[in-house]
């Protein structure tokens, strides 16, 4: 019978910093504010000393009741003081493998091992932390779904040398920043928080008295209306320069050193330049992909290439470590040699897509041109006549969506199903018929009377993710066909997920 076993000794101080994460604003706000209404309070003074105290206490109480036995089959994990828990996770339920090292583990040549299942709505189990050899061999394990059990301790079952899929140079990261919108998402998250965290309006009296300094500066220079424009497009560029440049920063800090490898009909993801992370995932667990291709993308000639797994991590917990991206920046063949290596059964790209009837096209605009003219009359109460250029937006989107249906299609095979759209952001989502778990045609009152109808496509993985697997605004009767065809072959076929 396998011994149980502890985490790493240096675990409780992992789990303090964690949890000293979690609770840093109030920790801040009761050191700068619980002593400003009585300096010589002493419970004031001590009491960010107590917190820290008792989160070493549950710090240290969480390494003594944590074990964790492996077996043959699957792993026992035992936890918990008061509330005690007993968890058994087969090996054969674990879809993903996920190893995390801070700067702090690699410090201490310790990892942080997360494994996750399709369902429920947090990871099976999050290991806080094992040493780097032990963490490597129960990845190792996991792998071979126990099947090589070790009949001693450090034994583990041999592993076939990884064939490297992609691997990104250090430009290619460089271009990932470049192409992303990273930066600029990052300083409007600051800003907001600085905002919503900083007491008694400080941001705002800030930007009053700084742009209360830039307009008494601007205003003692004979500026022209066009020397004007110049500078506030300078100021712009200048803006758009810097946020990219830290887009840059931090796709090196996310991406550096990104290999994609296969092994045991496995895939495994490392990157990360101080944060090293390490996923893994079997091919059979992905369930559905998609490439995209934005506009600055597309003037590189490169696109990226995502997939969904049927594992627990939720799109709105997500904190980056699950394993979504396969190619986050690469040459379109690359991203297609790469589709049709893992699905070598798909041919990919389709030979024939079908296209979206052009006649559907109002159907996209009539967001935009309801929308548009609401948008000009709310602007009116406000800023007058000067509202009606927001009807500009009109035409923009009628445009825009025509645009969109010109690219928009399908294409229904024996082995996949993919739809494509998009026009300033190009994208196409395909999935196995295999891996189809439901089909929901759909028709909307509009649609009766037009003589349309959707057809929804949802596999394991799919979690409202945008963009959807539908086919939507098609005739009916094509629409029907689609769904009764496909409807026949998942009666026929083995679901595989």
């Amino acid at each position: 019978m396998a011994v149980e076993q502890r985490l790493h000794p240096w675990s409780w101080l992992f789990v303090l910093v964690q949890q000293l994460k979690q609770f840093i604003l109030p920790l801040i706000a009761l050191v700068v504010f619980g002593g400003r209404g009585d300096p010589d309070n002493l419970w004031a003074n001590l009491g960010p000393v107590i917190a820290v105290g008792v989160l070493v206490v549950v710090s240290v109480i969480q390494y003594f009741t944590y074990r964790y036995r492996i077996g043959r089959d699957g792993l026992t994990i035992r936890s918990g003081w008061l509330h005690r828990s007993l968890r058994e996770i087969p090996f054969a339920r674990i879809h993903n493998v996920g190893i995390h090292q801070s700067l702090l583990h690699r410090l201490f040549q310790v990892a942080e091992v997360r494994l996750e299942s399709a369902g429920g709505q947090k990871p099976e189990a999050e290991m806080r932390v094992l040493s780097l050899s032990a963490a490597n061999a129960l990845e190792n394990l996991i792998r071979h779904r126990g099947q090589a059990m070790p009949d001693a301790p450090g034994d583990t079952p041999a592993m076939p040398a990884p064939n490297t899929l992609l691997a990104l140079p250090v430009m290619e990261v460089i271009r990932l920043g470049l192409a992303s919108n990273r930066g600029m998402v990052v300083v409007a998250a600051a800003f907001g928080l600085a905002w919503q965290v900083l007491p008694d309006r400080m941001m705002a009296r800030l930007v009053q008295r700084y742009s209360r300094e830039a307009l008494g500066y601007a205003s003692h220079l004979e500026w022209s209306w066009q020397s004007g424009v110049l500078a506030a497009l300078g100021i712009l560029a200048l803006v758009l320069v810097l946020t990219r440049l830290l887009s840059v920063l931090l796709a090196l800090v996310q991406f550096h050193g990104f290999r994609l490898s296969e092994a045991d009909r496995r895939l495994t993801v490392e990157r990360g330049l101080l944060t090293r992370l390490r996923n893994s995932v079997s091919r059979r667990r992905i369930q559905a992909w998609t490439l995209r291709e934005g506009v600055v993308q597309r003037w590189l000639k490169r696109r990226s290439l995502h997939i969904d797994t049927a594992v627990a991590s939720r799109v709105d917990h997500d904190d980056g470590r699950a394993l979504k991206v396969l190619a986050p920046i690469a040459q379109p063949e690359t991203c297609d040699a790469l589709v049709r290596h893992l699905l070598p059964h798909s041919a990919w790209p389709p030979a024939q897509w079908q296209s979206m009837p052009m006649r559907a096209a109002w159907r996209l605009w009539l967001p935009g041109m309801i929308l548009t003219p609401l948008l000009a009359i709310a602007l009116w109460f406000a800023v007058g006549a000067w509202a009606s250029l927001a009807l500009l937006l009109w035409p923009l989107t009628g445009w825009s969506a025509w645009q969109n249906a010109r690219r928009s299609g399908y294409a229904v095979g024996e082995e996949l199903i993919a739809v494509r759209g998009g026009w300033w952001w190009r994208w196409w989502r395909f999935a196995e018929v295999d891996k189809l778990q439901v089909l929901r045609l759909s028709r909307t009152p509009l649609d009766r009377r037009l003589g349309t109808a959707t057809l929804w496509l949802d596999t394991a993985g799919d979690r409202g993710l945008s963009p959807p697997l539908r086919l939507r605004f098609l005739p009916e009767a094509e629409v029907r066909a689609i769904y009764l065809r496909l409807t026949d072959t998942l009666a026929r076929r083995r679901l595989r997920w």
